[in-house]
């Protein structure tokens, strides 16, 4: 699926503050050596390695922020902090909790008992990473660690992929808005609102359309809408009902299907494509069954919204984990349950669900049970994939 969506989005600066949680779009090299400058690493003296076991006398001290302004000669030692530059003449530096101090009537002196290695708690110049060094690669999604390294290369703004508009249209009559006091075979629409938060797990910008009722001129006026955005996402009127006029309607506005069935459960009737029009633009038909619905966008469409981002290869959030207890199911189908997953994620066990409409079911769940298509019967203590919640 995912060689059909190419990084489609333009690149825009943002403050560093707001760069969290996107993607990068430029490289980032080192504006100098890190360290800068050979560097305490602990709290102690700097001396020579080559003096030690011994007994050196403290000459001077240097602290984090300044420059050393004394030296290390033969058999003294200078007081360091952790940050500050080591001295001429040292080549080590021995941890305070190392030394013996001694006051003696002719000045300080440190008391060293075991022998030092030549570079021992000094960071080096450049051993992070030397002047001009990629530290960054384009496709980077940016936590709180690569902030933190932009911080520290002077970027204050940073170049990074657009988020993709993704409008959301659910389908039906028999749907209300959530606000609204549903009648007695009515039900109100639920997966926009769960489509909302997914995609903007993804990256996205999520568009809620209203609702598109079940007749042509309805559902293709929305769907004419939809496509104004980067990604269209429709939830119900793809299966085969005599009501479920999705594909048609898409058909007519010029769509182009790569596949309309996918072998799972909860989610069977899965639609994607897109539109080729000055831009193309990418459609997702998940099915409106509130578990399918959420299942099938963790699957597909999610990862298809990360790509447009620039994230090149989109993960899929799977571990595996040991059943508490015998597990079966009707092969053929690779299913997707409810599932509790161990806080340490070492265990698992099927939730108890009545299907695809047993929202409840889901949100006491945190994570999905993956079935395996060729196996019925797992064990306890057997391990089985799991997709995090």
């Amino acid at each position: 699926m995912l060689r059909e969506v190419s990084l489609s989005m333009s690149m825009e600066c943002v403050a560093l503050a707001d760069a969290a949680g996107r993607v990068l779009a430029e490289e980032i090299r080192a504006d100098r050596d890190y360290p800068p400058f050979a560097r305490s690493a602990r709290d102690g003296f700097a001396v020579r390695s080559g003096e030690t076991p011994g007994t050196l006398r403290v000459v001077g001290e240097v602290r984090a922020g300044e420059a050393a302004g004394v030296s290390v000669g033969s058999g003294e030692a200078v007081e360091i902090m952790t940050g500050a530059p080591v001295p001429q003449g040292a080549d080590a530096v021995v941890m305070i909790e190392h030394v013996i101090r001694k006051e003696m009537c002719d000045g300080e002196f440190v008391k060293i008992d075991r022998t030092l290695r030549s570079n021992e708690n000094i960071s080096r110049q450049g051993e992070e990473a030397h002047s001009g060094r990629a530290l960054l690669e384009p496709g980077k999604l940016l936590g709180y660690a690569e902030i933190s390294l932009l911080a520290m290369v002077g970027h204050t703004e940073v170049q990074v992929f657009r988020r993709p508009r993704v409008a959301i249209v659910t389908t039906g009559d028999e749907l209300v808005e959530a606000h609204e006091q549903p009648g007695p075979v009515q039900i109100r629409n639920s997966n926009a609102a769960s489509l909302a938060v997914q995609v903007r797990r993804a990256g996205g910008l999520p568009e809620v359309l209203p609702i598109a009722r079940d007749n042509y001129e309805s559902t293709s006026a929305l769907i004419a809408r939809g496509l104004d955005a980067d990604v269209l996402l429709l939830s119900g009127g793809v299966s085969a009902g005599k009501y479920d006029i999705v594909e048609k309607t898409l058909a007519d506005a010029g769509a182009e299907f790569f596949f309309d069935r996918v072998l799972i459960q909860p989610g069977q009737p899965v639609v994607f494509g897109c539109v080729k029009r000055h831009v193309t633009k990418f459609f997702f038909g998940l099915p409106g069954n509130p578990v399918s619905t959420m299942v099938t966008f963790e699957v597909f469409a999610r990862a298809a919204i990360e790509k447009m981002q620039g994230i090149e290869d989109p993960p899929l959030r799977m571990l595996r984990a040991r059943l508490t207890r015998e597990f079966r199911h009707k092969p053929g189908l690779t299913r997707f349950l409810p599932a509790m997953l161990s806080v340490d994620g070492a265990t698992v066990e099927a939730a108890a669900s009545r299907g695809s409409g047993d929202v409840a079911a889901l949100a006491r769940a945190n994570a999905f049970l993956v079935a395996a298509p060729d196996q019925e019967t797992w064990a306890a203590g057997e391990d089985i994939r799991v997709l995090l919640k």
